[in-house]
This record gives C-alpha cells, sequence and structure tokens, in this order.
C-alpha cells in the first residue's frame, strides 16, 4: 500500500459512493481514496477464480498520444514494438530511465486515430513528465486521467454478464483487444484484459455516464452473483499469476530483464531508449533475477521479509500473500542468479524464524480462463 495521505487531499472516484454504500473499507491508495475489502479478501479473491468480479479501478491513469509523429514517439520511449499493433489491439510494454531502470510498466492500446497508454495510479505525474521532457514535433501528449472512471469484469463468467449489457458479439473479441461497445445507448471503449489471470474486460467510462454504467453492470451482474471486488484481492490474484506490482516486484532499481520481461524488449526494432544498456544486460546475464517462491508450512510472507541461502541474506521478497487458489504461502523476490534455477531451495526469514522456500516456475496458478 502506499504511504497514507490526508483524507482532505485524496481524489474520489467517480464510484465512491456506491463503494461505501457497499461497504467496503476505504484505504489511502496512490493519491486516492479506494476500496480495498467489501466482504473480505479470501471470499473475493475465490469469487473471481471461480465466478464473476467487479473492481472500481477508476485510479489508474490514462495518457494519449496523438499527431503524425506518435508511432515513432512510442518506439522511442517504450520498449516493445509498437509497430505490431493493428487498430484495436493492445500490448504489454514499459518505459526505462537511460540506465535500464523502469519508468513504470504500462498497456499500449492501438485506437483508431492515437494511442492510449494505461499506467499506474502512483505513477501519473512522474509518467506524464517523463513523455513531455522527450516530445518532439509532430507529437501531442495529454493526460486525460481524471476523466475516466474504469470498472473491470473479471472471472470464468465475465463474459456472460458482458453479453446482459451490450448486443455486442463479445466473442469475437480476442484477449488484449479493445472495440467501442453500445452500452446502455452509450458509446464506451472496452477491452479485453485485466490484471487477475482471469477472462475479463475493462470499461473506460467518461465521468458523466458513471451512474449509468454502475447501474448497468451491477444489474447485469446479479444473475450471475457477480460480487463487488477490492484491491486486497487484486493483489492476491495478480500475484498468483506473477504479475508484477510497480513499487514492489520493479521500480527505478530494477530492469525488465532482471525482472523476467526481457519478452517486451524487442532489440531489433530500432533504438529506444535505455536500448543498449538492456541488450548488454541480456548478453551478459542479469545478476538477479525476479524469481516465485512456494514456501514450506503456514507462514505468512510479506513484502521486505529477508531470503537466506547457507545462512547469508540473498535477497528480500517483493510481494507475498497466502494463496486462496492453492492454500499456500507464495512470494516473489529477486534472487542471484545462481540460485534461480527452478528447484532451487532459499529460506525465508519470517517473525524470527526460517522457513524453507522453493524456485518455481510461474505463474503459481495454471488454471486461469484468459484466452
Amino acid at each position: 500500500m502506499e504511504e497514507q495521505e490526508p483524507a482532505s487531499e485524496l481524489k474520489k472516484t467517480p464510484f465512491y459512493k456506491y463503494n461505501v454504500e457497499a461497504g467496503a473499507k476505504m484505504v489511502p491508495f496512490a493519491g486516492y481514496i479506494m476500496p480495498i475489502q467489501y466482504t473480505g479478501i479470501t471470499e473475493e479473491h475465490l469469487t473471481v477464480r471461480k465466478n464473476v468480479g467487479m473492481f472500481d479501478l477508476s485510479h489508474m491513469g490514462e495518457l494519449f498520444i496523438a499527431g503524425p509523429g506518435a508511432l515513432e514517439y512510442i518506439q522511442k520511449m517504450t520498449t516493445n514494438d509498437a509497430s505490431l499493433l493493428e487498430i484495436g489491439q493492445i500490448q504489454y510494454s514499459s518505459m526505462c530511465y537511460d540506465n535500464g531502470g523502469m519508468v513504470d510498466d504500462l498497456l499500449v492500446y492501438h485506437l483508431e486515430d492515437q494511442y492510449m497508454m494505461i499506467v499506474n495510479a502512483a505513477n501519473i505525474e512522474k509518467d506524464y513528465e517523463w513523455l513531455k521532457s522527450h516530445l518532439c514535433d509532430g507529437v501531442e501528449l495529454y493526460n486525460r486521467s481524471d476523466e475516466y472512471g474504469l470498472l473491470a469484469i473479471q472471472g470464468p463468467n465475465a463474459q456472460k454478464v458482458l453479453e446482459k449489457m451490450s448486443d455486442y458479439d463479445f466473442e469475437s473479441l480476442p484477449y488484449y483487444h479493445s472495440a467501442v461497445v453500445e452500452i446502455g445507448g452509450h458509446s464506451v471503449l472496452l477491452s479485453r484484459t485485466g490484471y487477475t489471470g482471469e477472462d475479463g474486460f475493462e470499461i473506460y467510462i467518461p465521468g458523466d455516464l458513471a451512474h449509468d454504467l454502475w447501474r448497468i453492470s451491477f444489474d447485469a451482474g446479479r444473475k450471475y452473483d457477480m460480487k463487488l471486488i477490492g484491491l486486497g484481492a487484486r493483489d492476491s490474484l495478480r500475484l498468483e499469476m506473477k504479475m508484477s506490482l510497480y513499487g514492489n516486484d520493479i521500480d527505478q532499481t530494477t530492469t525488465p530483464i532482471e525482472a523476467g520481461l526481457a519478452w517486451i524488449v524487442k532489440l531489433d526494432k530500432g533504438d529506444f531508449i535505455a536500448r543498449d544498456v538492456l541488450a548488454r544486460q541480456k548478453e551478459e546475464k542479469p545478476s538477479r533475477r525476479l524469481v516465485c517462491l512456494e514456501i514450506d508450512g503456514r507462514a505468512f510472507p510479506r513484502t521486505g521479509y529477508e531470503l537466506i541461502s547457507n545462512g547469508d541474506v540473498v535477497g528480500k521478497i517483493t510481494s507475498g500473500t497466502f494463496s486462496p487458489s492453492l492454500n499456500k504461502p507464495i512470494a516473489m523476490g529477486y534472487l542471484p542468479r545462481h540460485l534461480t534455477r527452478i528447484g532451487n531451495r532459499v529460506e525465508v526469514m519470517i517473525r524470527g524464524k526460517t522457513f524453507p522456500a522453493t524456485v518455481v516456475k510461474p505463474p503459481f496458478y495454471k488454471e486461469g480462463s484468459h484466452r
């Protein structure tokens, strides 16, 4: 969780009152007051794995890039190859500083006449300033984060809920694609994406449509017993899938190569910020890697707990939880390269006691319904 801020300085999402009315426990997060849980993290987590849940993710940032030089600019600023994107397609990518440290991880949407970047809530201003500092002729950059609400409907029954909301042929929408869809007489941008490992959709909602879209979404989910899901379950869901969280598993001190994200670093696309640094690290192999760990016993691993090998501290946990899906403690952390082989054993120091842990192949949870 982010450091707490005075309540008067926190932003409220367009769905704030609905979250409060639903009994959500509200907490400060990334400059917003957000729902951490409604009925309980474990129950909400399993609802998404087995059925369907709805998240308020309106804290995420929406940055728009337009103009004749937009693609060339995105190619320079991000590590993945945006030239491969067809209209409607989405790509997971990252931005790096000159030394290879990560500015942010993000999604790039190729829309009809522009591109949209979805960035992490805590990084909106930082990302915008970084992009602005490299702006060039023929490129327009807009931060429209405050203009949108974002609802995510996630789980094996997500498509059934969306089919109650719209006549659009959702079966024809592939994973990591977007479309403009008619919902309740409103045209809204919708994507088949998510941060849970399950099938799901994210709906970008102009602020003046928030009331209608919340009501339509909530009503459509009744038939399938859709529940509201907070950020606590979102965190445990993404961890089970080894989806990194900026500020925990990745930040300005880590590179995409170290974080196991070499697949979003396309060295053959041409020049981009930090290309030479990342190419050298990829060739020489990084000195450490982010790994998945399953921990023996019933302990609860937390961020910052030490990882130990042969009595020496060799790393720290970056994210950890007791997995509701697997009923065992799981964690991620960076280990020296010689300790990162699948099956390698280390120890985790938890409240003065050591617990054996095994490096396992990601993701932890392998039965997600995403397509």
